[in-house]
């Protein structure tokens, strides 16, 4: 999974979107997440916690120092954010961290 979908929809059009994957027994290749509001969106997805996905589009494995650096922010401050990402959205490990890099965070709760 190399795509994430972020969206907004009520609640009724996602079940109805789940109901539809259900019946048909073929889901999305990417993953989806929908959030019923915009302002929760937002809410959840800050402009920094943006800003670091954006660093990390496309840009294949790098340490969290690395990314620190191409954002302009403080390590602590990066891995703050990076594992509040994981924890909301475990879909986006693959993203974060791909398997060359993933080892050395099994220690943590995700």
């Amino acid at each position: 999974m190399r795509t994430v979908i972020l969206d907004v929809k009520s609640t009724t059009d996602t079940f109805a979107e789940i109901a539809k994957v259900a019946r048909s027994g073929k889901g999305d290749r990417e993953a989806r997440i929908s959030f019923a509001t915009p302002e929760l969106l937002w809410e959840v997805l800050t402009l920094k916690r943006w800003e670091l996905i954006k660093s990390l589009c496309g840009a294949g494995a790098l340490s969290i120092r690395e990314v620190a650096r191409r954002v302009h922010r403080d390590v602590k401050a990066v891995h703050g954010d990076v594992h509040a990402l994981l924890q909301l959205f475990p879909c986006l490990k693959d993203i974060f961290y791909p398997t060359p890099f993933f080892h050395q965070l099994k220690h943590l709760p995700i």
